[in-house]
């Protein structure tokens, strides 16, 4: 029972130190730290004893890190951790075997993991990944080379090192080490070309307090800071403004609202186009949510309708199925989900627009910046969440956006976080949350190709599966091997004195 126990808390702790590595606290060093004692606390056991210490493993990393889910679903949020992340990562440690192989294969099945956790389900829920625990950390290039999901795994990469060197495997860690240093240096070392040009942007946050919703009261008081706020730049100072998601929020057409002929005079008074974000009712259980350009001349152009949906946020995926035990705690209507390219054509250049939580989707600013954006634009709202979990990991995926696809990012809210990135993943000008700030910097327009936007995920996800097929070949091999008597214990290589669980 006592080994039992401290095998309990060892699980936990490996949790907690990936939790630990997330923003908004981010101790990126425990995350290498995390995996190398889950792969300890694997070694030697049966099938159900991985499975529970996985299963600890996974409630201790998504638990704190998803707290916010609370306030809008308590029981949303216990079911979440204990039935949907906790078995998922249970599952992990199952298909891992007990034996020596589980060093490199944990990494490639957390690789796998996180990428079907970006596409499943409702259309993937990326939040609290590994490759998030990196924005600030020295890792943060290999996200050039091959996106967010290569730098996961190369922080499962490391862990496996950490864990052979405490082994005393010196030679096979310190490979492994050196193969993260070198994509590390690769990324850093790869070219982003010249500028195309250079622009002046300025990013407007109206502020008010954190935990504002919409409601029909609320709308023309978040209006009225945003404009307030504008009123303070300087004519002429600026080749854009950009506005966030949802400060226009209407029960009718925008182009025909007076609020869109404030918007002219000001585009007008300022000399530079504003990109705003705007939400309209559709009927009684629908509405859109877009960007739409505001130029001086008084011209609407170069609408992009939001794609990606946030499940539960902006519609609820199998509605008639949990309105019976969710009731009045989902959302009434449903977003019209948006087609085409998300390249915005302005008068400062070609812009890849993704609107809020399609920020944390790789796939939506590739998409962006493959139709010729030369700058990334994330304007968002956050201010209806609870603590700042969610902005703070936005603002790490907005860093892994900059750098994998080698562009400027502008991150615009109206509570909170707003800030300029630049391609290298550096944080500038990064606002409070609750204040009114008007930012503004001199910014390139940058074309190149890195191999992260070229590729996407398929350099990672191809070397996880290679991993997973040489695993299932040496396997079957050994049972083939197997004496015919053996009673099918794990085969321990030398050195990997991980003892068996108890029982």
């Amino acid at each position: 029972m006592r080994h039992r126990l401290l095998t309990a808390v060892a699980a936990l702790g490996a949790g907690l130190c990936l939790c630990a590595a997330l923003p908004p606290w981010g101790w990126w060093p425990l995350a290498p730290v995390g995996i190398a004692v889950w792969i300890a606390l694997l070694g030697g056991r049966r099938m159900r004893a991985r499975f529970a210490v996985s299963w600890l493993v996974g409630v201790a990393w998504f638990a704190p890190s998803t707290l916010w889910m609370f306030q809008l679903t308590a029981p949303g949020y216990v079911v979440g951790v204990l039935l949907a992340w906790g078995p998922m990562v249970g599952l992990l440690g199952v298909l891992c075997p007990p034996d020596r192989r589980r060093v490199a294969l944990l990494p490639a099945l957390v690789v796998l993991f996180e990428w079907f956790h970006w596409h499943a389900p409702f259309g993937g829920v990326p939040l609290s990944t590994l490759a998030l625990t990196q924005a600030a950390g020295p890792l943060l290039p290999v996200a050039r080379v091959g996106g967010a999901l290569l730098l996961g795994g190369a922080v499962g990469a490391l862990g496996a090192a950490l864990y052979l060197a405490a082994m005393r495997d010196w030679r096979p860690a310190a490979a492994v080490a050196g193969v993260v240093v070198a994509v590390t240096l690769l990324g850093a070392l790869w070219p982003l070309g010249a500028p195309v040009r250079t622009i002046r942007v300025t990013a407007v946050q109206g502020g008010g307090p954190q935990g504002t919703r919409y409601d029909a009261t609320q709308a023309p008081v978040v209006f009225g800071r945003h404009v307030e706020a504008t009123r303070t730049i300087r004519p002429g100072s600026t080749d854009l403004v950009v506005w966030p998601e949802n400060v226009v929020n209407l029960d009718q057409p925008f182009r025909t609202h007076p609020w869109a002929d404030q918007l002219r005079a000001e585009a007008a008074r300022i000399g530079a186009p504003i990109l705003l974000g705007v939400v309209e009712s559709v009927g009684a259980d629908r509405f859109t949510n877009y960007v739409i350009v505001v130029n001086p001349d008084g011209t609407l152009t170069g609408r992009y309708d939001k794609e990606r949906r946030v499940p539960f946020g902006e519609y609820v995926p199998l509605r008639p199925l949990f309105e019976p035990i969710a009731g009045n705690t989902l959302p009434p209507r449903d977003q019209i989900p948006g087609r085409g390219s998300s390249m915005v054509r302005t008068t400062a250049g070609p812009m890849a627009v993704v609107i809020s939580w399609e920020v944390f989707f790789g796939r939506r600013v590739r998409e962006g910046v493959r139709d010729g954006g030369q700058v990334v634009l994330n304007p968002t709202n956050g201010s209806s969440y609870w603590l700042t979990q969610v902005q703070s990991q936005q603002v790490a995926a907005s860093t892994l956006r900059a750098v994998e696809s080698g562009r400027w990012l502008v991150q615009v809210a109206p509570t909170g976080f707003s800030a300029f990135v630049d391609p290298d993943g550096g944080v500038h000008q990064r606002t409070d949350v609750s204040e009114q700030a008007v930012i503004e910097r001199r910014i390139a327009r940058l074309d190149a190709t890195t191999p992260a936007q070229a590729t996407g995920d398929l350099l990672p996800a191809l070397a996880a599966t290679s991993v997973v097929v040489w695993v299932v070949v040496t396997g079957r091999r050994r049972r083939r091997d197997d004496d015919p008597g053996d009673p099918g214990q794990p085969d321990l290589a030398p050195r990997d004195v991980t003892p068996p669980a108890a029982g």
